[in-house]
Order: C-alpha cells, then sequence, then structure tokens
C-alpha cells in the first residue's frame, strides 16, 4: 500500500495501491457504524483520488471481518440529531458523502463483507457496483426505528432492484442473505469470504487495466440515461464519446491489438 492521506479523524483510512484507491470504514469495534467526521472524510479522499491518475477505480470496504457498515453512529444521534436545524446539518453532511460517490468520475466497488445495514446499504447503492462475501447480511432497518427515509435514498435502491423489492426490503426491514442480495440485484457478485479481497483486488486491477477514458464515458452516460429524458444532457455524454475517439488511448489500444499485446492506457 502507499502512504496513506492525512485525515480529520482515525477513522477513514485512505490507501492507494497501484490502480487502486482503498477506503477503509476503521471503527471496527462499532461495527464500522459512520460517525459524522467520517462522512466528512469521504469527500477529502475523493478530493485526491479524483485528482490523481494513477488511481483508476476507489474501493470501499470495512475494517475486520464483521462488517461493511453497520449503519451510522446512533451514539451520536443526542449531539448531531436533536432538533431540527442538527437534523438538516446532518443530512448536508451525509449527503454531500452519497453525492460525492455518485459523482466520483472513476469506478466505486464497495467490498462487503458481513453486516450491511441502513446507511451502510445506502452507501453500498452509490457505488458503480457491489461485490459481496457470502456471509454478508443486507437490511435497511427504518421501519423499525420509526425514521423516515428520503426520496433519493428510496430512488437509487429502487432503481437498482426495481420496485417491488424495494418496497419488500423497506416494508419488512429484515435481514436479506448475500444470495437473497444477488438475485434481487442489489449484489453484483457473490464470493466465498476467504476469497473476497482477493477477488475484488483482481477485478479492480482488470478494470484499471483498461480504458479510463472509455469507463468515464460509459459512467456519464448511465448517469445520465437513469434520469428523465427532460433532464439528461445526452451531449455530455456524447462529448465523452468524441474525447474517446480523439485520444492518444485510442491510438494506443488499436494499435496493441495489431499488435496483439496488452495495451498501456495512460487516459489522454
Amino acid at each position: 500500500m502507499g502512504a496513506a492521506l492525512q485525515l480529520n479523524t482515525d477513522r477513514m483510512i485512505a490507501e492507494k495501491d497501484g490502480g487502486i484507491g482503498w477506503i477503509t470504514f476503521n471503527s471496527p469495534a462499532r461495527h464500522n457504524a459512520v460517525s459524522v467526521a467520517m462522512w466528512e472524510a469521504i469527500p477529502q479522499i475523493l478530493d485526491d483520488y479524483e485528482n490523481d491518475p494513477d488511481v483508476r477505480v476507489v474501493v470501499l470496504k470495512g475494517a475486520g471481518e464483521k462488517a461493511f457498515v453497520s449503519g451510522a453512529d446512533i451514539s451520536e444521534f443526542g449531539e448531531r440529531r436533536n432538533s431540527p436545524e442538527a437534523v438538516a446539518e446532518y443530512n448536508q453532511i451525509s449527503g454531500e458523502a452519497h453525492v460525492r460517490l455518485m459523482q466520483c468520475p472513476k469506478p466505486v466497488i464497495a467490498m462487503i463483507r458481513g453486516y450491511c445495514f441502513g446507511g451502510g446499504t445506502g452507501i453500498a447503492v452509490t457505488c458503480d457496483m457491489r461485490i459481496a462475501s457470502d456471509d454478508a447480511i443486507f437490511s435497511v432497518p427504518a421501519a423499525k426505528l420509526g425514521l423516515g427515509y428520503a426520496a433519493d435514498g428510496i430512488k437509487r435502491l429502487m432503481d437498482l432492484v426495481g420496485p417491488s423489492y424495494a418496497k419488500e426490503i423497506f416494508y419488512t426491514a429484515r435481514r436479506f442473505t448475500a444470495e437473497e442480495a444477488h438475485a434481487m440485484g442489489l449484489a453484483n457478485r457473490v464470493v466465498p469470504a476467504a476469497e473476497l479481497e482477493s477477488y475484488v483486488r483482481d477485478y479492480a486491477t482488470t478494470i484499471a487495466g483498461n480504458a479510463p477514458l472509455t469507463i468515464g464515458a460509459v459512467k456519464i452516460a448511465v448517469t445520465e440515461l437513469l434520469k428523465p429524458e427532460s433532464e439528461a444532457d445526452l451531449g455530455l455524454a456524447d462529448a465523452a464519446v468524441d474525447r474517446c475517439f480523439k485520444s492518444s488511448d485510442y491510438v494506443e489500444g488499436r494499435t496493441a491489438f495489431m499488435e496483439k499485446r496488452k495495451p498501456n492506457f495512460q487516459g489522454q
């Protein structure tokens, strides 16, 4: 691993390893429940990763073997969510983290082992892909806590699993196995727990070896196509495609194919 990024909290770890930028939720004693300081660290880490051309893929994981993220840190609620003003501030901070993960121009993968509850599921849904261990457990227990859930968070889940499964997840508030999550479309892949990190590392390395401009253009297109037709900026997607065809990477890709060798893409 490369040098760690200096943050205001030791409960988030940012490390670069080759083309992968790792983000670790580092509070295993609390099953990696997310505090305000941890929410605030996410945009800081992404600022660094997005501006580093050597980072091609971002991977989120939880410290330890028990949890990816078990939700928000409820121990802070008495102070951080004890009035309408405090709730609004908390939502603004956590909301910025969600938006930044969704808008990251580079692929973002959630590596999920153990508990992925509430806010953990919310974080996972903002990622491009979710790769889970066979012992992962998913849940959104809002209905057991009397919490209201914002429409944008529901929509992100619904875009993945469809309206019927989204309703089932929220209505029952029950725990779903990794295989159930996979069947719903919530998890892209399910692998044995002992193989999870090596699988994700290989998966991310494969993506990192592909043309960054092509991947970025696909991410822009998918983002725009998920919007209502009246709001989608397909011109933005077309411009990203045009950049691909005008890039030196396009020349490198064609040349490498003809020479039967692995391409060396530079993202330009």
